[in-house]
């Protein structure tokens, strides 16, 4: 039997309270809505004490989060659940989570209390909060390096004051994933009133453990476990919400549980997060990196084309991506590249196919990811040999701040000289709206793109535009230290491409 483990996300409080992934309150309320979209159980809104902007964050959310539990933080102070509750009260179905810590370095060093004192505080809080909302969670901060009996005992105490579920939090990544199973169900089996309320778990990440140990905790009978999107928080981050849910999803004829989660949802949600905060994930995060289901090694490409499942074990759609990526390097095989030449529109025959393999291979040796303007570069210079119909002779532009851009250009036709000139919004615009007057295209300028060589105002750059036209798509290249002659270059090469490819059509898949 599958059972559900409720998913308590916590990136609004303590991923959000981690350097470089503060939030105003509109994208707070941005990521609750996406977070209500996944579907999980409860979102942590914030530490309503902390801060005014906090308070109001929470008091936002409750007031417009109808499916998910709200929660907020709040000490063992009377004043932070009063404060907590000024927040929720508008929730559906609010839920106050006190904390305290528990272990003997945290008593003595940050708190300077007994164990008695903290037992007292821990308590009153929770008899306070149960005023105001049937569900109370309470969290014994350091769980993981506290006296083992006086961490049953504090929980029984709470528990017996109102406490609807007791968190267990390794605090500072310390546990093992072994230990922290161990811990879970000694708390299982010795708190007499265990039964009256749910195990939760809260693992960070500084040892890289704390999936794992989430994972050791559900299996020893954790039923709520406390995660952040894309692994955000405190120092190394916490346990991963993406790589729990995926995991139970995936092994779920081990783990015995799933969530309810819609994972469709993660991809987006955690690309949401990343552009709110400015701070992208690691290539290769799991589930969710750039990496995640990109195959480079030849015998993997080889493999995954054949069969997805011989390298992947969970589809990129179930997450929300569209599809794995062939990245094209110099580790990737003969099989690879012919399926991506498919993909770009190009069927070659099998000496044409070798002949640039050949020269794939040969870059591939040169540059470390190999882009789809390179393959047709290497299609058009090594198979193809377009003969310029077009050629840029020459290029005048007038532009700036209070005259209308203006371009003058002139293009060899068939040893024929053509000039006309042209407007546009800006100096690129009227440049090839020139070129356009005299060649009379039809195409469309789908994408516009400029890279710089080098560094320095000197610059060499380069422009890389596509264009389309009845469903044929193509790019050119152009590169000069000017780059609204770059431009100009690179719009006459794809259109000198682009008349090939429609005169070819042989060659196009």
């Amino acid at each position: 039997m599958t059972e559900i483990i409720k998913i308590f996300d916590t990136t609004l409080r303590d991923g959000e309270q981690s350097p470089g992934f503060s939030m105003n309150m509109a994208e707070k309320l941005k990521v609750a809505e996406q977070l209500e979209r996944l579907n999980v159980d409860i979102i942590e809104a914030g530490f309503p004490i902390s801060s005014e902007d906090d308070f109001l964050a929470v008091r936002e959310i409750a007031k417009n989060i109808r499916k998910p539990q709200i929660s907020g933080l709040a000490r063992t102070e009377l004043e932070d659940v009063d404060r907590a509750w000024e927040a929720l009260k508008y929730a559906d179905n609010p839920l106050i989570h006190i904390v305290i810590a528990t272990s003997d370095i945290h008593l003595k060093h940050k708190l300077m209390k007994s164990k008695d004192e903290v037992l007292d505080a821990a308590v009153k809080a929770v008899e306070r909060a149960k005023a105001y909302t049937p569900d109370v969670e309470f969290s014994a901060e350091d769980a993981t390096r506290s006296d083992v009996d006086y961490l049953c005992k504090i929980f029984e105490v709470v528990i017996d004051a109102g406490a609807t579920t007791i968190n267990v939090p390794d605090t500072v990544g310390y546990a093992v994933p072994e230990e922290f199973g161990s811990l879970i169900r000694h708390i299982r089996e010795t708190v007499p009133n265990i039964d009256k309320a749910a195990i939760s778990v809260h693992c960070h990440n500084d040892l890289g453990l704390a999936v794992a140990n989430t994972l050791a905790a559900i299996n020893n009978g954790a039923r709520k476990v406390e995660c952040t999107i894309n692994g955000i928080g405190e120092r190394a981050g916490n346990a991963s919400l993406e790589e729990i849910v995926m995991a139970l999803r995936t092994r779920r004829d081990f783990h015995k549980c799933d969530t309810n989660v819609r994972p469709k949802h993660i991809y987006n949600t955690s690309r949401l997060l990343s552009h709110i905060t400015g701070i992208t994930v690691q290539p290769n995060k799991a589930i969710v990196g750039n990496n995640a289901f990109a195959h480079e090694a030849g015998i993997h490409q080889d493999g995954v084309l054949k069969e997805k499942s011989t390298y992947e074990i969970m589809t990129p759609e179930s997450i929300g991506v569209s599809k794995s990526t062939l990245v094209l390097g110099k580790h990737s095989g003969r099989h690879a590249f012919r399926e991506r030449l498919k993909e770009i529109g190009y069927e070659l025959s099998e000496e044409d196919l070798n002949r640039a393999f050949k020269r794939f291979k040969d870059l591939a040796d040169k540059k470390k990811t190999v882009f789809d303007e390179d393959i047709e570069a290497i299609i058009i210079d090594e198979i193809l040999r377009i003969p310029d119909i077009y050629k840029l002779v020459y290029l005048n532009v007038i532009s700036g701040s209070v005259t209308v851009p203006v371009a003058t250009v002139q293009i060899e036709m068939n040893g024929e000289v053509t000039q006309e000139a042209g407007f546009g919004v800006g100096p690129v615009d009227a440049a090839f709206s020139a070129i356009s007057n005299i060649i009379k295209t039809e195409s469309k300028l789908i994408r516009y793109a400029v890279n710089s060589f080098t560094g320095g105002t000197d610059a060499l750059g380069e422009v890389t535009v596509r264009l389309e036209e009845n469903d044929i798509q193509v790019i050119g290249q152009g590169a000069h230290t000017d780059i609204i002659m770059a431009s100009a270059k690179a719009f006459v090469n794809a259109l000198n491409r682009l008349e090939y490819r429609k005169k070819h059509p042989v060659v196009v898949k």
